[in-house]
């Protein structure tokens, strides 16, 4: 009898489940088939988790670790601690790393544009070590701006032993959701990034003691040839956290972040990636506004000026993964018709609402574009005295 009530109930389901998708006209994609364990997908400009599956498993990231490694190398010249110019030294440490690698000789130069080309198409463990070295004096001292940087992004199920990935130790470990996360952070804010993680084959070379030779860089991301919209991002293997990707693509103006967590193959971590990308960019779409057009000023009442301008605080992105027409959504501006002395530079004055049948899918600041005093006694004094003049 038990067993017949729950066969009733799934058919139920099964059956208003139906009924569901027909009354709202959506069509309904099927989840993605994937091989890994731990998978994730996300949408990078709103960082919108779209699919996952055990997305906060902890597992080895192998070399997908060097998405923070780049992280920090952007960060420090955009910070203007660095530059792509940089003579990067190799140490007798750096050279001395296994795995991939594009053997750098101890004392051997190259730019630190080399260096990153070096990470980010073929995964050199010696370039990343160099690049630490370079930019925090030491590999523990890198790794501990790694840690910190992962707290500060929110990564809670995440911790660095080392800049590359190599290393089999327990308390070196990360998650799909994290990695994701960084991969967003790496790719959101600076994504010249993109411009060495599209490239599939680069010669680069070595000039050392024993002479000059070329080294040819080749991606390890086979994606890049397999899967038209690739941007990039990272690959890692190791036999301790089998194989990892975390793969961008972009198409239409939709931005999307695949991370697969210890797919059995190299064939399946693609295959997996490339499943989760076509189910994102099958199902999502994207509304955007710009806010760029020009807010007239509030009234200000008891101020030493009689107005202040407004501005919105940035762009309106919305991401729709249920077949909504987006054509729509409605702005609204929820705006005081006046305001009461002091006004500060920065602060909220109100907001811009976007409503889509009616429910709120969202909302931007409305800040004050200028800071405008309260009025004291000789302030009104002016006035009185510039309204008689004029």
């Amino acid at each position: 009898m038990g067993r017949f009530i729950m066969t009733m109930k799934r058919i139920a389901a099964f059956f208003l489940t139906v009924i569901l998708w027909f009354s709202t006209g959506i069509t309904v994609e099927a989840v993605p088939a994937v091989s890994a364990p731990s998978v994730i997908l996300m949408e990078s400009s709103t960082g919108q988790v779209i699919y996952e599956l055990n997305s906060t498993e902890r597992r080895s990231p192998a070399s997908v670790t060097k998405i923070m490694t780049l992280l920090l190398t952007f960060e420090a010249i955009h910070e203007g601690k660095a530059s792509l110019t940089d003579q990067v030294l190799a140490s007798e440490h750096a050279s001395s790393m296994g795995g991939s690698q594009v053997f750098l000789a101890q004392g051997e130069v190259q730019t630190l544009e080399t260096m990153i080309k070096c990470i980010a198409i073929s995964s050199g463990n010696d370039a990343s070590v160099a690049v630490a070295e370079h930019i925090a004096g030491s590999e523990p001292a890198f790794v501990e701006m790694m840690n910190k940087k992962a707290i500060s992004l929110g990564m809670l199920d995440t911790h660095f032993e080392d800049c590359c990935g190599l290393t089999d130790s327990d308390n070196h470990y990360s998650c799909a959701r994290d990695v994701a996360i960084m991969s967003r952070e790496l790719t959101e804010k600076y994504p010249e990034v993109f411009d060495y993680t599209t490239i599939w084959m680069e010669d680069i070379t070595h000039e050392t003691r024993q002479g000059t030779s070329t080294f040819t860089l080749n991606s390890t991301n086979k994606l890049l040839k397999q899967y038209q919209y690739t941007t990039g991002l990272k690959t890692g293997s190791t036999s301790k956290a089998k194989f990892c990707l975390s793969a961008t693509a972009s198409k239409d103006g939709i931005d999307l972040i695949a991370v697969v967590m210890g797919a059995p193959d190299n064939k399946a971590r693609c295959n997996d990636a490339q499943a989760l990308l076509t189910y994102g960019f099958t199902i999502c779409k994207i509304y955007s506004d710009e806010n760029k057009e020009v807010l007239p000023p509030l009234s200000v009442q008891g101020g030493v000026e009689e107005s202040v301008p407004i501005k919105y605080e940035g762009e309106f992105r919305y991401l729709d993964v249920n077949g909504s027409d987006l054509s729509l959504v409605e702005k609204v501006l929820e705006l005081p018709a006046q305001i009461q002395a002091p006004a500060m530079e920065g602060e909220q004055a109100g907001r811009a609402r976007y409503l889509l049948n009616g429910e709120e899918i969202g909302s931007v600041p409305i800040l004050y574009g200028a800071t405008v005093e309260k009025a004291d006694y000789f302030d009104y004094l002016k006035k009185v005295f510039r309204h008689f003049m004029l």
